[in-house]
């Protein structure tokens, strides 16, 4: 299959997946995972209607925009790999959606990078839900003091959730993501006062199981393998 016959049998599922929890496929954000593909076949995506790029390396994302430039403008462009605080510069000035935020240093550095350019940085709250001591993010049980924290940082939008989620096969994933979904929603009650909250996004599922993801609450998915296949 090409690419974009990729994207088109992925947007057929996106669709069934959204009718099943009440929503169109429209409300779901297609981001396309871009570790270690070469520039070639993410031009093919964004030509195939991709608009929005996912890198997890603040230094690939570097020669990426800059060999895409023709096309640059026409996606958004998130970081979704762990973010490193001495990075935070040049990812502040690269990406619009940092989704990877999992301490308050890093938190902070953001927030004093993006006041520095005058701008306001959307960025999503990394969760580890299945609290794996290899991977990641904020624990669920501190997840809400973490929140409290973020209030004060009028520089970042909390936009909402992220996970990765444990390499389980799809259907076992189904809690966990259920339990996302109650922390996004549970959040938005606590903090639906707070100027730089928004949490409108939950960002779960990847290749092997975002159908899933979407069937229980989420409306970011990131896909690599689905859209490019194996990694080169």
């Amino acid at each position: 299959m090409t690419i974009a016959e990729r994207i088109a049998s992925i947007m057929e599922t996106i669709e069934k997946s959204a009718r099943k929890s009440g929503r169109k496929k429209e409300d779901i954000i297609l981001l396309a995972a871009c570790k270690g593909v070469d520039n070639g076949r993410v031009a093919e995506a964004i030509r195939a209607g991709i608009t929005v790029i996912g890198d997890n390396y603040v230094q690939e994302a570097v020669k990426r925009r800059e060999e895409l430039k023709e096309l640059a403008n026409l996606v958004e462009w998130h970081f979704i790999g762990h973010l490193q605080s001495n990075k935070a510069r040049k990812a502040v000035e690269l990406f619009q959606v940092i989704q990877t935020i999992d301490s308050l240093s890093l938190a902070k550095e953001l927030d004093r990078r993006a006041k520095q350019l005058s701008k306001i940085l959307p960025v999503l709250v990394e969760v580890n839900i299945g609290e794996e001591e290899s991977k990641f993010g904020v624990k669920p049980s501190e997840l809400f003091s973490f929140l409290e924290q973020l209030t004060n940082f009028k520089n970042l939008k909390i936009m909402g959730l992220m996970t990765m989620g444990p390499p389980l096969e799809k259907e076992k994933m189904r809690p966990f993501f259920a339990k996302m979904r109650e922390l996004l929603e549970k959040a938005k009650e606590e903090f639906s006062s707070v100027d730089n909250f928004q949490l409108s996004l939950l960002s779960m599922g990847m290749s092997a199981d975002y159908d899933v993801a979407i069937e229980e609450g989420a409306n970011l998915v990131r896909l690599g393998t689905a859209i490019f296949g194996q990694r080169r």
